[in-house]
């Protein structure tokens, strides 16, 4: 049976969250540049950009979930092969520098919510991202941003765990190599999110009653 994308993505219950869409992840300070390259190659940044243009129109929560260290270290656990490769590097992301920035076609527009962490590799432990979306009734989270090999990945899982549903509009995400990102989206993704496009979403936000 097809899934009604006006229902589950409906605007009075559903939030967009990007995942590290930042300068110093996929922007012009990227100290990861096959991802970049990778983002920039499926449209990540113009489409999630379009998307968030549409939600806002809508009333629909962006939250832009962010990562970053203090100079320290303190409050980051360096407990993964990921987080001990990349604070090897002293200005990796570090608070309150220009890499830590969202790329500027997302914003922050004075509406949007800024969820950042300082440990871990996925948006919602530790940071307060689950109680501002109860507060808003938000039921279907729209998940979009970097990588499908882990934090896209991280935060799909956690969402269900938290008892969201989760879309994510596969021309929105992006990962290394691609032959393995289409395929964490082709076999694992289907299995707790639904995948569409931001077309097919944007679509089903005009069907909505509500729009």
């Amino acid at each position: 049976m097809p899934i009604d994308l006006s229902d589950l993505a409906a605007p009075e219950t559903c939030a967009v969250l990007t995942m590290e869409i930042q300068r110093g992840v996929v922007g012009d300070l990227s100290s990861f540049p096959q991802l970049a390259d990778a983002a920039t190659e499926a449209g990540v940044v113009p489409n999630t950009a379009r998307l968030l243009h549409a939600a806002r129109a809508r009333g629909i929560p962006v939250v832009h979930c962010t990562a970053e260290f203090r100079a320290d270290r303190v409050g980051s656990a360096v407990n993964c092969q990921l987080v001990a490769a990349v604070v090897r590097n002293p200005d990796h992301l570090l608070t309150g520098t220009p890499p830590t920035e969202l790329i500027a076609e997302l914003g922050p527009e004075p509406g949007d919510l800024v969820s950042s962490r300082l440990h871990g590799v996925s948006p919602f432990s530790g940071t307060s991202l689950d109680t501002w979306l109860r507060s808003l009734d938000v039921r279907t989270v729209v998940a979009t941003g970097v990588s499908v090999n882990l934090g896209v990945l991280g935060l799909a899982i956690e969402a269900v765990n938290l008892g969201y549903r989760v879309v994510i509009p596969r021309d929105t995400v992006a990962g290394i190599p691609r032959a393995y990102a289409d395929a964490v989206l082709d076999n694992t993704f289907p299995l707790i999110a639904t995948l569409t496009t931001v077309d097919d979403l944007l679509d089903a936000w005009e069907r909505s009653p509500t729009s």
